[in-house]
């Protein structure tokens, strides 16, 4: 354990330099781009785009558009999936991009509920940074994989609610 001790802490020092690559990256337009070219291109087939994140949150939105639609006139529910899970999964990727221990995270499970049809710019927004980072810290100490279940509420430009998702993360860090 107590050579974990010094990985959490090496881990945390760790983050004050890749945390500013991931907020540079998802920040700007153009580098958020190549980002979603080379990671997730249907994103940005879709239309994904960051409109904040910060270490305890994430908003991502998606529009309605001919390419996102369903039969039914509203955006299609495996389109908004994705921008739920890039918005549990961005504060992911800060507690994991370029990690000291390297720390491996993957979706485990997906739960949604459609509340109205979502039928312009889709706002999904997860505020549990702060909880996603002790479950990483928790897989460095322990040595273990762990699961987080992140919570993404879609809103219409209304502030409606559109749809709740829970994404279920799995933590877990590379040990040598």
């Amino acid at each position: 354990m107590a050579d974990n001790t010094e990985l959490l802490e090496s881990y945390r020092a760790n983050r004050k330099i890749t945390d500013a690559e991931v907020f540079k990256m998802v920040n700007s337009p153009i580098l958020f781009k190549l980002y979603m070219l080379n990671k997730l291109p249907m994103g940005l087939i879709a239309g994904l785009k960051v409109k904040s994140c910060t270490s305890e949150q994430c908003e991502i939105t998606v529009p309605y558009k001919y390419m996102n639609q369903n039969p039914f006139r509203s955006t299609y529910f495996a389109v908004l999936a994705m921008a739920a899970e890039m918005s549990t999964g961005m504060l992911g990727v800060l507690g994991t991009h370029k990690s000291k221990p390297s720390v491996s995270m993957l979706v485990t499970k997906l739960e949604a509920e459609f509340v109205k049809k979502a039928t312009g710019i889709t706002t999904f927004t997860c505020t549990q940074g702060k909880e996603l980072t002790a479950k990483v810290e928790e897989a460095i100490l322990t040595g273990t994989g762990t699961t987080f279940e992140a919570i993404s509420i879609g809103t219409s430009q209304t502030g409606e609610v559109e749809a709740r998702f829970k994404v279920q993360w799995s933590f877990k860090a590379r040990l040598k």
